[in-house]
């Protein structure tokens, strides 16, 4: 086996093709069980879940590894990714495992790791977790008798997690009178999502809300958000709230169907903050993909944007690395640092509707200092006897990037699932954005 377990965001796959097979699921829960000890009599991880129908397949597999060295599980079964990284906190566990392939369909699975802070584990974990399961070092390692570990369900993650969040929107404050359509994507967040909106006043219309097993992420939720617009537009709703399946992302929609991504959501949240002096550094975190018009549209009221590597791990470790508060990515992982660990598409969602109530404006008016530039997208296949240099690559955004000036922006960087080239250009005008990418991409094609 010479592929890499660990993608850019823990392992993920086609169920039941490698890495995400039973046996490979078995011992993963056998080397995490391993790794995650606190050297105490007991050690104690969290298992949560989305809907899709091969979870019942990896949450049986990873318990039973787990089991077999000696630790206890605990189950929370279909939960959003950061209520998992938060009832793994409550309860003082060693590490929380989320079976989940986030925005993708439902053939697809995937087992992501939190350490015992709720933080996603640090890449030296996951290359030992790795280790091990290659290695056959715990091949040995077989507790036996009174010291397998045990395996039980907590039944009330979901009004846990509810109350959790309840818990950060602004005390006194309701949401009596605003009409929202909350999209589920038929995913973890389908119990959480309509039940904390109702039990704050708001009046809701739930849809993606009846999972199957096989529906998570088919035709609704923040990577189809169209039934959603449609909804908001047909119900003549005040704004509608579109999840991810696993709930860490959350796109949104005015009272007229336009919709509002990440960066819009960071924008709105920032402005916020600076205005009540709550935004430390008077920075936002967010990644070299985010849309220039973040910037522009945070200038005039001092705010900043740094930028990172892709992937939100990156974002929240910027964040802790320079004590920022508010981060994200623009496809919707909006992180508020005081309230939760990972990005909370519920959480998220809440102190929109906050600004919303407290400023008496709707969505629209809030969201209008945004203004997006046309962006354009290209890719280099990559030969594997050709592939550029770093230096060669970053020459020639260089290069791009003093041709823009301050009209735009330019990233090129390698796939980290795929090979290739990734070219984006971020220009004032879209003809002369798409014309860049093109003229990008052929260049890096001759290196």
């Amino acid at each position: 086996m010479t592929e890499r377990l660990f993608g850019t965001d823990g392992i993920r796959g086609v169920a039941n093709n490698w890495p995400m097979t039973a046996e490979m699921a078995l011992r993963i829960g056998r080397a995490a069980g391993h790794i995650f000890q606190n050297g105490n009599e007991t050690h104690t991880v969290l298992i949560g879940k989305d809907t899709r129908l091969s979870g019942y397949l990896f949450e049986n597999a990873l318990t039973a590894g787990l089991c077999s060295m000696g630790v206890n599980v605990l189950l929370v079964g279909p939960l959003p990714t950061p209520g998992v990284s938060y009832i793994m906190r409550s309860l003082r566990c060693d590490a929380a495992i989320m079976i989940s392939a986030s925005h993708n369909a439902f053939h697809y699975n995937g087992i992501k790791f939190f350490g015992r802070d709720g933080f996603k584990i640090a890449d030296e974990v996951e290359e030992e977790i790795e280790r091990l399961v290659t290695s056959g070092d715990i091949d040995n390692i077989r507790p036996t008798a009174e010291q397998i570990g045990t395996a039980r369900r907590i039944d009330d993650a979901v009004g846990r997690y509810i109350e959790f969040a309840k818990a950060t929107f602004p005390k006194g404050m309701r949401l009596d009178g605003l009409r929202i359509v909350c999209d589920c994507a038929h995913g973890a967040s389908y119990k959480v999502g309509p039940m904390a909106l109702s039990e704050l006043g708001a009046d809701v219309i739930a849809i993606g809300d009846r999972p199957n097993g096989r529906n998570i992420n088919e035709g609704y939720g923040s990577t189809q958000p169209e039934e959603m617009r449609a909804t908001v537009i047909r119900e003549r709703a005040d704004v509608g709230v579109a999840f991810d399946g696993d709930g860490d992302r959350v796109l949104m929609a005015d009272e007229e169907g336009r919709m509002l991504d990440g960066n819009a959501l960071l924008v709105l949240l920032a402005i916020d903050m600076l205005e009540h002096d709550a935004l430390p550094g008077h920075t936002v975190a967010t990644t070299i993909m985010a849309n220039g018009g973040l910037e522009r549209a945070l200038a005039p009221y001092g705010g900043k944007v740094l930028r990172t590597n892709v992937g939100d791990r990156c974002v929240v470790e910027a964040m802790r690395a320079h004590g920022y508060n508010l981060g994200g990515e623009s496809s919707g992982h909006v992180i508020l640092l005081e309230h939760n660990v990972t990005g909370d598409a519920l959480i998220a969602a809440l102190h929109v509707l906050a600004i919303m109530v407290r400023k008496d404006q709707p969505l629209s008016v809030l969201a209008a200092p945004y203004r997006p530039l046309p962006e354009a997208h290209a890719t280099v296949p990559l030969d594997k006897k050709r592939r550029p240099s770093p230096e060669a690559l970053d020459q020639v955004r260089q290069e791009a990037e003093a041709e823009l000036g301050e009209a735009g922006r330019a990233v090129i960087r390698p796939s980290g699932t795929e090979p290739i080239i990734r070219v984006m250009v971020q220009h004032e005008r879209l003809r002369d954005a798409e014309k860049l990418a093109k003229a990008l991409a052929k260049r890096i094609g001759a290196l």
